[in-house]
């Protein structure tokens, strides 16, 4: 089976920090498996010295696996999700 990595539409992180899939610890994730994302639609934060960074789609498509957990740490060009 290809990697997450090699698939089409991966979104990978652009810097280091901690993943979080929510905007608030009580607030419902930003998209889960099988929603439909516009590009530009904030997908997850990862937070990086303090700072929430907001990481967009790249492009519109159907979120179709979320390869991360929220609270874990990243490191830059880890496969975050695919959108297809």
């Amino acid at each position: 089976a290809p990697q997450p990595a090699d698939q089409a539409g991966v979104l990978t992180a652009p810097m280091v920090g901690t993943v979080h899939t929510k905007p608030e610890p009580d607030a419902p994730e930003f998209v889960k498996v099988g929603d439909t994302v516009e590009e530009g639609q904030t997908v997850l934060l990862i937070e990086a010295m303090k700072m929430f960074n907001p990481i967009k789609a790249p492009k519109a498509g159907r979120v179709v696996r979320i390869l991360i957990t929220s609270g874990e740490p990243v490191e830059f060009g880890e496969p975050l999700m695919i959108i297809q």
